[in-house]
């Protein structure tokens, strides 16, 4: 059922009032892959009630005041992305388009959306009931960070928001305990997984360096980082708190990971799989293109990217579902009277990570100097790609499925790893799961910038793509690899883009076309070197591209630049 998003609903359902209101910044959509959704039927489910209002207008009291006020709190997102990186380019252009907005236009969304609509709520509704913000917004910017925005450290969002909670990371657990506690006048203090500010520190808490000592000195900035980054694991992670000012950011440790069958309980609530009418009727929601018809098979990513943050808010560990699970989601999609027969995509950061674990991970947590798949991938790490290859045969023969992709790209360093079932995997892509292209994300080909990326060396790659193109001439397939890049990494150069060009022609045979440019998002390590200028891993020195039409430049190096062609 879709959850109440104007007062005609709730008298449909006799309701008088709602427990909890949750604002987003994206149009809603419900579905497993919003996040919204999922909290908002997790908490119905456990009796609350619960509403959403989508992007509403920070300029009017209509959109907020639609549903009255809240018994228990107010849950705030900005939406699936951050706002500022939903708004913008990587150059600071404003996007034109938004796949998350009605009729596509980039006209919902404001900037730092939790801190407008917190502050849009306390604008109507004077001292009312607290405000909890959650999401990858919330839970990137929990404490210190650098904003590229405003190219400059900020507080944490908590104080900006003037908000009383924050859960961070897939929040599930977390805002589960707080409304219980909330409902029942107990004590939240020691929820695990959650942020709050108070006038005195804890004397067990693990102490970062200040906000102000973060701002004024980059080697403070980066030490504070690498103390919050290393305790983040919910076996080891201690408590942390900040000082800002007078106050302190009180940082509780993570929460459990959320076990498969707790996993394939979410995945099992009642979601309509739609945009919900009111907002249908404002236009075509672009994002539903991709994922009314895909599937999230797991979550978390083993990979570490310095650049990316999947880490820092979905987890280091993977946790996957149930065959049964998935296979029940796709039976549900299946009987849907819109469904032509193609499933989009099974997968998650990276689809070849279904069904494994690391065993000192999941009980002893994450290792403090170790990375999982860098330089190397880790012998405690369980590779095997059998579960994934049954789950997609158990896939293939539901009734009504013609076709199972998988869109969302692979790790070739992984998969070269599981020396006994690499072959049979890759068997099974070509032959039945590849819609012309396979995505894979090599993002450099520079062994000094994959160094700083923290990403696989160069010849894992070319050991993939023979054995890809072995394999489809002997299927006699002609399906080829889509390869993505980064430009303007801190370390990259315009020599290392002219290299990634000629390496491109000579040894992949290609001319690219998925080109990024960097955008340094908060709690990233690549983003702490764009600030600093400093290599973590070694203390050095590195160069860092910060002229945004240089930026430009070393892109155009690989992929010329037609402002015709631009769409965001």
């Amino acid at each position: 059922m879709f959850l109440p998003t104007t007062q005609a609903e709730l008298k449909k359902l006799k309701w008088d009032k709602l427990d909890i209101i949750l604002i987003t910044g994206d149009v809603y959509i419900d579905s497993p892959f919003s996040g919204v959704s999922v909290i908002g039927h997790l908490l119905l489910d456990a009796g609350f009630r619960v509403g959403i209002i989508a992007q509403p207008d920070p300029g009017s009291s209509d959109d907020i005041s639609r549903l009255g006020e809240p018994e228990l709190f107010w849950g705030i997102t900005g939406g699936c992305m951050d706002s500022l990186v939903a708004n913008y380019t990587a150059t600071k252009k404003k996007r034109r388009s938004d796949d998350l907005t009605a009729g596509g236009k980039n006209n919902r969304r404001p900037d730092r959306a939790c801190v407008v609509y917190a502050n849009l709520i306390r604008r109507y509704f004077k001292d009312t009931r607290p405000l909890v913000l959650g999401g990858i917004e919330a839970s990137l910017r929990r404490i210190a960070h650098y904003d590229y925005w405003s190219d400059s450290i900020r507080r944490s969002i908590l104080f900006d928001a003037r908000a009383d909670f924050l859960v961070y990371g897939m929040a599930e657990k977390a805002i589960l305990e707080l409304a219980t506690a909330l409902q029942n006048h107990r004590d939240t203090q020691d929820i695990r997984g959650i942020c709050y500010i108070a006038a005195q520190k804890p004397d067990d808490f693990l102490e970062l360096p200040a906000f102000e000592e973060a701002a004024a000195d980059k080697n403070a900035f980066a030490a504070m980082f690498n103390l919050f980054y290393k305790n983040n694991d919910p076996l080891t992670a201690r408590g942390m708190v900040q000082r800002h000012g007078p106050r302190f950011l009180i940082h509780n440790p993570p929460q459990p990971a959320l076990t498969t069958s707790e996993l394939d309980m979410i995945y099992a609530l009642n979601f309509t799989r739609a945009v919900h009418p009111f907002y249908q009727a404002q236009g075509k929601v672009q994002a539903m293109d991709t994922i009314r018809f895909s599937i999230t098979s797991h979550r978390g990513c083993f990979g570490e990217c310095n650049f990316c943050s999947i880490g820092v808010h979905e987890g280091r560990a993977v946790i996957s579902r149930s065959e049964n699970s998935v296979i029940s989601e796709a039976q549900k999609l299946a009987a849907l009277p819109d469904f032509k027969g193609y499933i989009l995509d099974v997968g998650g950061p990276s689809a070849n990570m279904y069904g494994m674990n690391c065993r000192r991970k999941q009980t002893q947590g994450g290792c403090p100097h170790k990375r999982c798949l860098y330089p190397h991938v880790c012998a405690n790490l369980n590779v095997d790609h059998e579960k994934q290859i049954n789950l997609l045969r158990r896939l293939r023969k539901i009734k009504g499925v013609r076709k199972v992709f998988v869109a969302s790209g692979i790790r070739y360093d992984l998969l070269l790893a599981d020396k006994k079932h690499c072959l049979k995997y890759m068997q099974e892509l070509v032959a039945h799961h590849i819609s012309g292209q396979l995505k894979v994300a090599p993002e450099h080909t520079s062994e000094k910038i994959l160094k700083i990326m923290g990403k696989p060396g160069i010849e894992a790659l070319l050991e993939f793509k023979a054995i890809f193109e072995k394999l489809n001439r002997d299927a006699g397939c002609r399906q080829f690899l889509t390869y993505y890049f980064i430009a303007a990494h801190p370390g990259c150069t315009d020599g290392d883009m002219r290299d990634l060009k000629a390496f491109a022609s000579r040894k992949l045979k290609i001319h690219p076309r998925q080109v990024q440019i960097f955008t340094p998002t908060p709690s990233t390590y690549s983003s702490l070197m764009y600030w600093t200028g400093i290599d973590p891993a070694t203390g050095g020195k590195i160069f860092v591209e910060k002229d945004a039409g240089k930026k430009q430049k070393q892109k155009d190096i690989i992929v010329p630049h037609s402002p015709l062609k631009t769409k965001r």
